[in-house]
């Protein structure tokens, strides 16, 4: 694994003999793509109306990430209810639960996407804490100059890389998709990308997609060896975190076959979209994962 600028932060902390931000647990890890995780976004009127409950439920799961989206393109605002978002990520961090900032940017208009990026990196929960890492989702294709798309990806990804000091992933289509349907993002930048994330995590969804046990470990397992060679190739060994959904439209054999085919290829964490939709068959299959 590579050795983020937390980790450092952390060993001055503990040597200068620094607090800890008041809201958060000990256990929250610098390594927040690891493990098991799950996921809600700026549609999940639970977060925001039972933040500390929500919160609460996921900790029962033994969940040690959560990705919480703070705004897409299309809101109307640069974080979406601020307010009672920190007093999620509050709740979490007392149970010691990693919290992963991630937001959906268009690429048609770099100034927004810009702001919206930082707004996410500077967010500040009511107990003074912040995110433990933040995320890219790169999927949006309404800019529809493919060139110009992709270089709008590269310098955001840069330019967070540069204001960052946390943990920083791409969340990106998933390559097996990308080599079905070569005109959606031809030529995607995995080698640029792989310079500048700490992790990869790819949607390898396939619920309402692929059926049965065989098809769902296939296309997975594809998409997570095109990753790795693409990463490979670029010359650098980056960690993937493999999510997978949507979860309630996905059976029991199709769910272990997400499982099955992410452990054998050796990613360090998993995680299903999302917690809303999560069904107990789909954390039966979860707990049978062994991180690589």
């Amino acid at each position: 694994m590579r050795v983020v600028l937390t980790a450092v932060l952390a060993s001055v902390l503990v040597s200068s003999g620094a607090a800890s931000p008041q809201g958060r647990a000990a256990a929250v890890t610098d390594e927040p793509f690891e493990g098991l995780a799950t996921w809600v976004d700026i549609y999940d009127s639970q977060v925001y109306t039972r933040p500390e409950a929500t919160a609460a439920r996921i900790a029962a799961r033994g969940v040690v990430t959560v990705f919480a989206e703070t705004a897409n393109y299309k809101s109307t605002v640069d974080v979406v209810e601020p307010a009672a978002l920190g007093r999620f990520v509050d709740a979490l961090h007392r149970s010691g639960i990693a919290v992963v900032g991630w937001y959906l940017p268009g690429f048609d208009r770099p100034g927004r996407d810009l702001r919206r990026t930082r707004a996410m990196l500077s967010f500040t929960t009511p107990a003074g804490d912040g995110f433990d890492g933040v995320a890219l989702d790169v999927e949006a294709t309404i800019e529809k100059r493919v060139g110009v798309r992709t270089i709008r990806l590269v310098n955001l990804a840069r330019r967070l890389r540069a204001e960052s000091q946390i943990p920083l992933a791409a969340i990106t289509l998933p390559p097996r998709m990308l080599e079905r349907r070569p005109t959606v993002w031809p030529g995607f930048p995995w080698a640029s990308l792989a310079g500048l994330v700490d992790a990869f995590v790819p949607m390898t969804y396939t619920g309402s997609a692929f059926r049965g046990y065989e098809a769902t470990y296939g296309y997975v397992a594809r998409s997570l060896a095109s990753l790795q060679a693409a990463t490979r190739a670029a010359g650098v060994e980056t960690p993937v975190h493999a999510a997978g959904g949507v979860a309630d439209r996905m059976s029991a054999d199709e769910l272990r076959a997400f499982v099955a085919a992410a452990a054998d290829a050796g990613v360090e964490g998993i995680s299903l979209y999302d917690f809303h939709t999560t069904l107990p068959r789909g954390w039966k299959a979860l707990a049978g994962f062994v991180p690589s």
